[in-house]
C-alpha cells in the first residue's frame, strides 16, 4: 500500500470559499468527510458534496476541524504542492529511446523521475504505457470513468512492442484496448517512430490495428498520434535507434497521408495524425488550419504550429498598434520553427518603431541539428548569444522552463542568463504575451 501525505496547499483563490474561511497557503488538507484523497480527482470528487468536513493541518502542526456548507460541486479555491497526494507510479519499461535516459547525470532530481501514472494522464495528458498498473488501478479507472486516458502504444505487434518498451506485460496492448472498448472507456494513442524498428509495415499494421478499435458511440481510440523518435547526445550506447533523417520524414509524411485517406472514408474521421516535426525535419509546409479539425492531439505537437499562428494573427488584429516608441528585442526559438515563425516575425516588425530579431537556434546541449523551442537550454543561449546585439532584450518562450519556475532544463536559471548576456529576459507564455510583452512601455 501506498503512504497517502496531507496535501500541501500553495494557493488560495481569492472571493474562494476557501479565501473566506481563512485558508492560507502552507496548510495541508489530511481528510474530507473521514476519507485521505490520494490525489486531485479524489478530492475532487469528494469534494462535490455539499455539506464537507475537512481536517486540516496548519503550518504550526495544529489540527483543525472545519465544516462546510456549500453548493453542491462548488469548488473551494486550493490549489495544491502537487496532484498526488500518495506516491507516483513509476516506469520500470526500458524504452531506449526514453528522455530520461537520454539527459546527463547530476541535474534536479525530478527530471529523472520515470512517471507511468493513469492520474497525470488523465488530469494532464501525459502519455503512460499501462503495463505498470495493478489490478486495483484499473478498478479504479472503472469506477470512477476516467476518459480519456492518453496511452504510448508504439507498436500493436507484441514482439515489436516488447522490443521498444523491454517489459514482458508490453504485447497485452491489444487487450487492454478491447478493454477500454468493454468498459466504454477512450483512450488517445501515440506511436514515437524509431527508424528500422516500428516503422514501415509495422506502422501500417499499428495504425490499423488501432483504427479497429475506433467505432461506435465511444470510440475506443478517439485518434492517434505518429511522432518522430527525438535523440539527444547522452543516449546510451548500442542503443539500436537511428535518427529520422529528412527523406525517412517525407516516406512517413506519405504513408500515413495515404493511410489516412482510407481512415476519413471508413470511419469519418482523420484519426490519423502527424506531429508538426515531420514536416519540419523533411522541409514541407506546415498544413492548413482545416487538416486539424478540432486539434484532439495539439499537447502532442500536433498542430501547434499553426494554432500558433491563427492565434497570433487574431490576437494582432486587436492589440498591434500601428506604431510604438523605438525598441530592439531578441525573439529565441528553436530552429525547427524559424521558416514557419517569419510571419509572425513580419507583422511585429511592421509595427512602427519595433525591430524584433529572431535567433532560431539548434542545441548544442543536446547535439541535436534541428531543435524544438522547448528543448533548447541555458547552456544553448550562453553560447550562442555571447556577443550578439541583443537589444533591449530577449523575448523567452517559457516552454523552455521548468513550470512554474524560470530554470531551464540544464538547471541554468533565467536569472544567471540574464546577467552573464548582460540584458533583460522576458518569459513569455502564448501569443497575447509575446505581443503585450513587444509593445509595453520599458
Amino acid at each position: 500500500m501506498t503512504t497517502i501525505h496531507p496535501a500541501r496547499i500553495t494557493k488560495v483563490l481569492p472571493d474562494s470559499i476557501a479565501a473566506e474561511i481563512g485558508f492560507e497557503p502552507g496548510d495541508a488538507l489530511i481528510s474530507v468527510n473521514g476519507t485521505r484523497p490520494r490525489d486531485l480527482i479524489d478530492y475532487r470528487f469528494l469534494c462535490a458534496d455539499e455539506v464537507l468536513e475537512l481536517e486540516i493541518l496548519d503550518a504550526t502542526g495544529k489540527v483543525h476541524h472545519i465544516e462546510i456548507d456549500k453548493d453542491y460541486d462548488e469548488d473551494l479555491g486550493l490549489e495544491f504542492e502537487s496532484a498526488l497526494f500518495d506516491d507516483l507510479i513509476q516506469c520500470n519499461n526500458h524504452c531506449p529511446f526514453c528522455f530520461i535516459d537520454q539527459q546527463p547525470p547530476g541535474k534536479r532530481s525530478s527530471l529523472y523521475l520515470k512517471d507511468d501514472d493513469y492520474r497525470l494522464s488523465f488530469l494532464y495528458g501525459s502519455y503512460l504505457t499501462l503495463t505498470n498498473l495493478p489490478q486495483r488501478e484499473w478498478k479504479r479507472i472503472e469506477q470512477m470513468r476516467l476518459s480519456p486516458l492518453y496511452v504510448s502504444v508504439h507498436a500493436t505487434e507484441a514482439e515489436v512492442r516488447f522490443k521498444l518498451l523491454k517489459n514482458p506485460r508490453a504485447g497485452k496492448i491489444l487487450e487492454q484496448i478491447k478493454w477500454f472498448q468493454e468498459k466504454r472507456l477512450q483512450i488517445h494513442a501515440q506511436v514515437v517512430v524509431c527508424p528500422g524498428i516500428n516503422d514501415g509495415k509495422h506502422l501500417e499494421q499499428t495504425l490499423r490495428d488501432l483504427a479497429s478499435f475506433h467505432k461506435g458511440e465511444v470510440p475506443a481510440v478517439a485518434s492517434v498520434a505518429v511522432v518522430p523518435v527525438g535523440l539527444t547526445r547522452f543516449r546510451p550506447e548500442k542503443d539500436e535507434l537511428i535518427p529520422v533523417t529528412p527523406e525517412k520524414a517525407q516516406e512517413v509524411i506519405s504513408q500515413v497521408r495515404s493511410l489516412r485517406e482510407e481512415f476519413r472514408r471508413q470511419l469519418s474521421s482523420t484519426f490519423a495524425w502527424l506531429a508538426d516535426e515531420w514536416f519540419l525535419i523533411a522541409g514541407e509546409e506546415i498544413p492548413n488550419e482545416s487538416e486539424y479539425e478540432d486539434y484532439p492531439q495539439i499537447d502532442n505537437g500536433v498542430g501547434s504550429i499553426r494554432l500558433f499562428l491563427k492565434q497570433f494573427s487574431d490576437a494582432a488584429e486587436s492589440l498591434l498598434p500601428s506604431k510604438v516608441m523605438n525598441r530592439k528585442l531578441t525573439w529565441v526559438v528553436g530552429n525547427a520553427v524559424e521558416k514557419a515563425f517569419q510571419p509572425i516575425l513580419q507583422q511585429l516588425n511592421s509595427v512602427e518603431g519595433l525591430q524584433v530579431n529572431m535567433h532560431a537556434l539548434n542545441s548544442d546541449y543536446w547535439g541535436q541539428k534541428i531543435t524544438v523551442t522547448g528543448l533548447l537550454t541555458g547552456h544553448d543561449l550562453l553560447l550562442k548569444l555571447q556577443k550578439q546585439d541583443l537589444g533591449d532584450g530577449i523575448l523567452l518562450p517559457n516552454v523552455m522552463l521548468k513550470y512554474g519556475e524560470h530554470i531551464f532544463l540544464d538547471d541554468i536559471s533565467v536569472e544567471e542568463v540574464a546577467c552573464r548576456l548582460n540584458t533583460k529576459i522576458f518569459p513569455v507564455s502564448g501569443v497575447e504575451e509575446l505581443i503585450k510583452t513587444c509593445i509595453k512601455p520599458f
